[in-house]
């Protein structure tokens, strides 16, 4: 595997690499508040005081505090180790929260499901769940390390390792060096609409997210546990960022884990929207209504981009941080 560019969060530039005109026009949502805040600092300053020095202190449960993020768009060229081991702490702690999210949206099913993130000191490793922990209890220090042939070289207590994981995970980061994280469950729409074995319909303006950027593997030969299946998933997906396993179920990918999640959030719900839409259609004896190429190239471009689904699941991670007070930090 060769190493991709590392992608993850705010600030949008650092560690001397140039701006984009992505990273400039995100960098300009993030900091209009600020700016605002800063300004209005003084005028309320001597309000705030009297109010607080005429009320007793309100006790309120300490939550931990978000991790320092990185760069969206990679550390650049001059990032030194050190930079890389904190990014990979950071990305850690930002895949154990993707598993509470696919937790707390139940996701899971028994021990099955899986999410990686390709490791940015050695990208040719990529570290996973622990086979059996509950997604909605996962700490970033239960997360273990796999190299390419299988062998876990780091991570917390429990080391058991999905095999099926491995066979799909490590053909996928293998043959996609642009793809920093891949997951995969067995969720319960997506496993109900991948029983039709077709694409996704572009009936809504969600669905266009997906305007042929998903692919449909259209084999079941069991639990995956052949090194050659998993190179045929892999082979399958392509270049696309989401694929359906026919009688199996979502596989998302993206350049960020917010990205990756998102995907994956946004496929099971426009799988539950169209099978809803087929039902009801179908029992009126009519079909449901297309949107044109166009109009869905067109709103592709909106919110089909790495950008969008960074941008869009940002607030599934902030809200998972305080429910959990940070605990999956640990």
């Amino acid at each position: 595997m060769s190493p991709p560019a590392a992608i993850h969060t705010l600030p949008i530039v650092g560690m001397g690499a140039p701006k984009t005109a992505e990273a400039t026009v995100t960098e300009s949502i993030f900091t209009s508040d600020g700016d605002s805040d800063s300004e209005s600092a003084g005028s309320t300053a001597d309000s705030t005081a009297a109010s607080s020095a005429a009320e007793p202190p309100v006790e309120t449960p300490a939550e931990a505090p978000k991790p320092k993020p990185f760069p969206m768009f990679g550390l650049g060229a001059s990032a030194t180790l050190e930079d890389k081991i904190r990014q990979r702490e950071y990305m850690k702690g930002r895949l154990a929260a993707a598993f509470r999210i696919f937790g707390k949206f139940g996701y899971d099913e028994g021990v099955a499901g899986h999410i990686t993130i390709r490791d940015p000191v050695d990208p040719q490793t990529f570290w996973v769940n622990p086979f059996g922990t509950a997604f909605a209890l996962m700490k970033a220090s239960d997360l273990i390390q796999v190299d390419h042939s299988g062998k876990v070289i780091a991570g917390g207590a429990n080391r058991l390792l999905n095999s099926a994981a491995f066979m799909i995970h490590s053909a996928i980061h293998e043959a996609r060096p642009d793809v920093m994280c891949a997951a995969h469950t067995h969720s319960l729409y997506g496993r109900a609409y991948s029983s039709l074995g077709r694409p996704l319909d572009m009936i809504t303006q969600d669905s266009c997210a997906f305007y042929n950027d998903l692919a449909v593997y259209k084999q079941f030969n069991g639990v995956v546990l052949a090194e050659e299946e998993g190179k045929a998933i892999a082979e399958a997906l392509g270049n696309k960022k989401a694929a359906l396993l026919q009688n199996h179920g979502i596989l998302t990918v993206g350049k960020s884990v917010e990205e990756t999640v998102f995907w994956f959030v946004s496929m099971e719900k426009c799988s539950y929207a169209q099978l809803l839409a087929d039902a009801a259609a179908g029992g009126r004896g009519e079909n449901t209504v297309k949107i044109d190429d166009d109009d869905a190239a067109s709103t592709y471009k909106t919110v089909g981009t790495s950008m969008a689904g960074w941008f869009s699941a940002k607030p599934m991670f902030d809200v998972i941080h305080h429910e959990t007070k940070g605990e999956y930090l640990n």
